[in-house]
């Protein structure tokens, strides 16, 4: 097996894997928000409510939110002002509950700023409906009959505080005057989960069966990242298996139906979640739908409780639904899950197939964090624990990388020798490796031990809110952005607005540095074709990587500056130890004839 033409097979895998998305987004950049996309699930375009057929097995269908009838979304700050409101505030979150249809529709978060400059704004999460990017919860129930008369979004309710915050729920109230009572208590912890209890009292002598719905309602089609590594768009976990649609998915295909015992759903982003979290042990029925709304898209994910309740006199019935609204702190996560007993919450955090290697991954950079501080070191000394952890490995496969090295003299000569005679070639090759005790394949080990470990890294870098903004030294301030440096702009002493397939880095120029150190330091292809291909492969690399994590750039730089460490020693060891073996075998004839 030639170790050359595996070593190019990776890489040119590799080239293919992470350069494909790179060139679809240069070439074919995401298409602006559009208002012609997709039809109602009725087919006519405009209407003022998402079209939805009926729920299954007969159940009333969860009700639809319908944006106001504007002509264009209005500001967020003139929506705020339309009715009154109950503050949010914690450590967290900032924001506002609507007394007018008693929705979550107001949420910033407090610790996550848009940018790293330091008077860069909040992170705006939840906004209300009718806003350009408006995105909010609801909840409430759905009756039997349609006589029973219910709240809806224009119902104004009263509350018995001012500000919710985690040590003073609130408690909203609606009569509506037919004899029913309709409360909603809304709690908030430390973290970004709310508790909303809807609670039903009849005060006639008329009994009421309802069923209880809570509904994530998103206007506008939501600007994503455009990476097919990570999912953007609805999410949920029904009977504990994970289902993830794009938006595109409920545009082309329609409504989306599940049932299921338990579990979640709801909307991410890339570093961000909306999700409902119903009764666990109740039985629930769930759609995800897209429909036009005054010619602008609209999304949907929604519930409804499969079992109905009774609301007789004196006996009064609730419902408690929990909200997620927030950041997707790895940890955080992990505590809902195991204390709520919230099946594969985790699984927000898109860590992809690789799953079983970049969460501990995740844990280990965020443990060596708490102790150094800084998350680019914490990458360093991981690299340099990975590198520990494999040495015996990579130790011999670099001693067979350099034998293979010191042979390259001979595989010239076959080479001019036979020429033409691939065959022969071969065979003599086969031989020498044989003879000499060299493995070619050898080689690849270090290259496939680090291709996991470079994608689990690059997931960690790309999809984790903890690297979110996290610096490193000098002009790294954002690990999970590309550098921000350009050589074309001479470092910053150019002023000039260079195209963006023009950027390059500093860190880029260095891992295409170290790349072509060890590159050098390797076996050479005899064959001038693979030869040139070898020769712009740390280009090639350099380009694709430009735009990639700063942090990914720095640890392929840090592992390659180690792996030349690590090699020029051992080629050293093997040179030394191929000169006292030509010394031993000149000297053993000359004595063999002094013995005669």
């Amino acid at each position: 097996m030639d170790q050359r033409n595996i070593f190019l097979a990776i890489a040119l895998s590799l080239l293919i894997l992470i350069g494909s998305q790179t060139l679809m987004e240069y070439f074919f950049p995401t298409p602006p928000e559009s208002a012609e996309i997709g039809q109602t699930q009725t087919g006519q375009p405009g209407t003022s409510q998402p079209g939805a057929p009926n729920a299954p097995s007969g159940l009333p269908a969860a009700p639809g939110s319908a944006m106001p009838a504007v002509p264009s979304a209005v500001q967020r700050a003139e929506k705020l002002q339309e009715a009154p409101r109950v503050a949010i505030d914690t450590a967290r979150l900032s924001g506002s509950i609507a007394l007018r249809g008693g929705r979550i529709d107001d949420l910033v978060m407090r610790n996550y700023r848009v940018s790293v400059e330091e008077d860069s704004a909040n992170e705006v999460f939840f906004s209300p409906s009718g806003t350009e990017f408006g995105f909010y919860a609801q909840f409430g129930w759905v009756a039997s009959s349609p006589t029973i008369v219910l709240p809806n979004d224009e119902t104004v309710w009263t509350s018995s505080g001012n500000t919710l915050t985690i040590d003073t729920p609130v408690t909203l109230t609606w009569d509506n005057g037919a004899g029913m009572l309709f409360s909603r208590t809304i709690a908030i912890d430390k973290g970004y989960m709310f508790a909303v209890t809807d609670r039903v009292e009849a005060k006639g002598t008329a009994a009421a069966t309802l069923y209880p719905y809570g509904l994530i309602g998103r206007d506008g089609m939501p600007k994503t990242s455009g990476f097919f590594i990570l999912h953007e768009g609805p999410i949920g976990v029904f009977n504990e298996t994970l289902e993830e649609l794009d938006y595109d998915d409920l545009v082309d295909d329609g409504v989306a139906n599940f049932e299921s015992t338990g579990g979640w759903f709801g909307i991410t982003d890339k570093y961000w979640l909306a999700a409902l979290i119903p009764d666990q042990k109740s039985t629930y029925k769930t759609r995800m739908l897209h429909s036009l709304v005054q010619n602008r898209d609209k999304f949907q994910t929604d519930f409804l409780g499969a079992g109905a309740l009774v609301v007789a006199p004196g006996q009064p019935v609730e419902v408690t639904t929990r909200l997620f609204a927030g950041a997707k702190e790895v940890a955080l996560l992990d505590e809902y899950e195991e204390n709520l007993r919230i099946p594969l919450f985790d699984r927000a955090v898109d860590f992809g197939w690789f799953y079983f290697l970049t969460k501990p991954l995740f844990y280990v950079l965020n443990w060596l964090f708490g102790i150094v501080g800084n998350f680019g070191v914490a990458i360093l000394i991981t690299t340099f624990a990975i590198k520990l952890l494999f040495f015996p490995l990579a130790n011999k496969s670099y001693k067979a990388m350099s034998r293979m090295k010191l042979l390259q003299p001979k595989m010239t000569e076959m080479k001019e020798k036979y020429g033409d005679d691939r065959q022969k070639m071969q065979q003599e090759m086969m031989a020498m490796y044989k003879r000499e005790k060299v493995n070619p394949a050898a080689g690849c080990i270090p290259i496939l031990i680090q291709i996991p470990v470079f994608f689990a890294l690059y997931k960690v870098l790309f999809v984790s809110i903890e690297m979110r903004h996290a610096p490193f030294f000098g002009w790294i301030r954002d690990l999970s952005a590309p550098d921000p440096t350009n050589i074309f702009h001479l470092f910053g002493l150019i002023p000039w607005n260079s195209p963006d397939i023009l950027h390059f880095g500093a860190w880029p120029l260095i891992m295409g540095a170290t790349m072509f150190i060890q590159q050098r330091l390797n076996p050479q292809p005899t064959d001038p074709i693979q030869a040139k291909m070898f020769l712009f492969m740390p280009l090639i690399f350099t380009i694709f990587l430009a735009k990639f994590p700063a942090g990914l750039v720095i640890y392929w730089a840090w592992n390659n500056s180690l792996s030349i460490l690590q090699q020029a020693v051992i080629m050293r060891k093997a040179k030394r130890e191929d000169r006292e073996k030509k010394a031993a075998a000149r000297i053993a004839p000359a004595k063999s004839k002094k013995g005669k």
